[in-house]
């Protein structure tokens, strides 16, 4: 390693990372490269290949499912019929919003137009019932903003305005090529915009959101209808659901406070310009070249990109978007072998087993609070590679060769919303999955007390047959315990083993606990990192999984013979490695309930005392934690 490299003990992350990242490039078309990125560029490359084989018929599926997708593919990727449609697809579909030029026309059609896609002013959705899971409920929520949180629209954010104005330009841009005059594109614009920012005055940051419990807030659906207003809620719940219910759930309850202030008779001209323009930007992805490459500017500006995909790789990725779980389950049958899912299997039930034994030694726990958290454990549900079916839905996907690509991709998504909205009166479906299996990335879901090993994620740097048994636990064995944690996190704490939101512990344990969280946000809260300052307590929940994942992989790791703890600590810090563009880093900060791959690989060793003696890392050094600091949860 040169001698410019930091020592291990002053910077682990660079230590292991740092001639990695002095000759790392980023592609122009990606925000980012290093670990995750790395593997998720290698299966892309894979299965586009894969398709272009599919499209030209030299490789055949007997999926009908997969079959739909190479159709929607072979359009995507008929970039003449798409160039020579130009915008008209778009001024098509928005014929149906134009139509509309009353509140009364609206709530008319409200159920119609949500069905179909069109941005609404209240988010109406159906989601498994937090204190009842084996039931679904209607949940109500408010719209999106346009730029990602909340706290851009603050006063002293200086992002926030540059972003709007480079948002204006971009939709002006694709305003131009539609059959508004120019007076009205600019009044589109500006209703547009007044209507965002009447939003971001009332719905949730990030930070609030990543308290999932604060979700809960059941209210009758004559009383939110009440709180809607001008928004017919009941007409609108008539008209798409299976049933009226009788109550809803408020996911965001100060939004629906102000519901009726955000949307009526005086403000609906510029819901109605927002809703157009929104609608048109997310058309651009499947329209002409010439436009998904104007309608795309705003969100490579926020993220600092410096050119589109190109158009064969949006092809595969639209494709993707509508049927991630048939590819996945090709990708998993395909290319995941059943030794390492063995192998795997394996490794999970030694952290299980660890995480029981770290619960029944845990020194502030009671006996009480942990037998029941080892209940939870043994109620956990383990979904690794890939599900053994495809989600009845995608039978409903069905692709129209003679119809637009833009009209194939709304069919497809309104199919989904119904099918969605139908779950009302069905019981939920526990074995549905949370992520498709060519997805690099793993879950815990609380409500269903469930766990998803992607097949994509079970490759090196993170799990390998040909790497040691060291470097596997400070991979995939740390990624399978932070899952494990997520159940004993700040939010998971509070589920129970079959997912529902309940009191389980006792009451001198939950104060404990919070204290600890109160610290570990403490730890993180305020660094200096991408020009902004970390956020500990909106990403404290992953900062606690971190901590439990490290935690207890080590100790199963210790449990080897020919157990290596350089290896182990050296491959956890090899996992986080990613160089990022300075845009999509102040992204991830301000939204991201994940620590900086930096900081966790960074900051989490110094917790644990078999960091020190592996390394003989002494007061003084870079990565050096006083004891009394060291944070131990689980």
């Amino acid at each position: 390693m040169a001698d410019t490299q930091p020592r291990v003990q002053d910077d682990l992350y660079a230590a292991v990372n740092g001639e990695w990242a002095a000759t790392a490039v980023i592609p122009d078309d990606k925000v980012a490269t290093g670990g995750f990125q790395d593997l998720a560029d290698d299966v892309e490359k894979t299965l586009m290949a894969d398709f272009e084989a599919f499209a030209a018929g030299t490789k055949q599926s007997d999926s009908d499912d997969l079959n739909e997708a190479i159709t929607l593919y072979k359009q995507a990727t008929d970039f003449a019929k798409r160039d020579a449609d130009g915008i008209q697809p778009a001024l098509d579909r928005l014929q149906e919003l134009q139509a509309i030029t009353t509140i009364d026309e609206f709530n008319a059609h409200a159920g119609q137009l949500a069905t179909n896609g069109f941005p609404m002013p209240v988010s109406v959705d159906v989601d498994a019932d937090m204190k009842d899971t084996s039931h679904n409920s209607v949940v109500i929520s408010g719209p999106s903003t346009i730029l990602p949180d909340t706290t851009y629209y603050a006063k002293d954010n200086e992002q926030g305005p540059k972003l709007l104005a480079k948002w204006r330009e971009t939709a002006a841009v694709v305003l131009a090529k539609t059959d508004l005059s120019a007076a009205d594109q600019n009044a589109y614009l500006d209703g547009a915009l007044a209507f965002d920012a009447a939003v971001a005055k009332r719905v949730k940051s990030s930070e609030e959101w990543a308290d999932y419990p604060a979700c809960y807030n059941p209210i009758s659906v004559t009383e939110a209808a009440k709180k809607t207003d001008s928004f017919d809620l009941i007409n609108f719940l008539n008209e798409t659901m299976p049933a009226l219910p009788e109550q809803v759930i408020a996911y965001d309850p100060r939004f629906l406070d102000e519901a009726a202030t955000l949307f009526n008779a005086d403000t609906f001209a510029d819901y109605k310009a927002w809703a157009y323009v929104k609608d048109l930007l997310s058309d651009t992805p499947f329209l002409s070249d010439e436009l998904r490459i104007a309608g795309g500017a705003f969100n490579r500006a926020l993220r600092g990109l410096p050119a589109a995909p190109a158009k064969e790789k949006g092809a595969y990725r639209l494709t993707n978007t509508f049927f991630s779980e048939p590819i996945g389950v090709y990708y998993g049958r395909t290319y995941f072998g059943e030794a390492a899912k063995t192998d795997v299997i394996k490794m999970v039930e030694r952290m299980i087993a660890t995480y029981k034994d770290r619960l029944q030694k845990n020194a502030w726990l009671s006996k009480e609070t942990s037998e029941k958290a080892i209940v939870k454990l043994d109620k956990m549900v383990l979904k690794m590679g890939y599900p053994d079916k495809v989600d009845a839905m995608y039978a409903a996907f069905k692709v129209d060769p003679s119809a637009t690509l833009l009209a194939n991709a709304a069919g497809i998504a309104a199919a989904r919303k119904k099918w969605q909205f139908a779950k009302l009166t069905k019981p939920v479906d526990r074995s549905e999955w949370a992520m498709p299996g060519h997805l690099v990335n793993a879950c815990y879901d609380p409500s269903r007390n469930d766990i998803t090993f992607p097949a994509a994620i079970l490759q090196a740097p993170f799990y390998s047959l040909k790497q040691t048994p060291s470097e596997n636990f400070g991979g995939i064995g740390a990624v399978i315990a932070h899952e494990i944690s997520h159940g004993f996190d700040n939010n998971g704490a509070q589920f129970d083993e079959y997912g529902n939101l309940k009191k389980w512990w006792q009451d001198a344990d939950y104060k404990k606990f919070n204290e600890l969280t109160q610290d570990m946000i403490a730890e993180f809260d305020g660094i200096d990192y991408a020009g902004g300052k970390v956020n500990g307590k909106l990403i404290v929940s992953e900062n606690i999984a971190d901590a439990g994942g490290i935690s207890a992989a080590l100790t199963t790791a210790k449990q080897e013979d020919d157990v290596d703890l350089h290896a182990f600590f050296t491959n956890w810090a090899r996992i986080w490695r990613m160089k990022e563009r300075p845009e999509y880093a102040q992204l991830l900060l301000a939204t991201d309930v994940h620590a900086p791959g930096y900081l966790r690989a960074n900051i989490q060793p110094r917790n644990l005392d078999d960091w020190y003696s592996t390394f003989d890392v002494q007061e003084g050094d870079g990565m050096y934690l006083a004891p009394d600091k060291r944070i131990t949860i689980w």
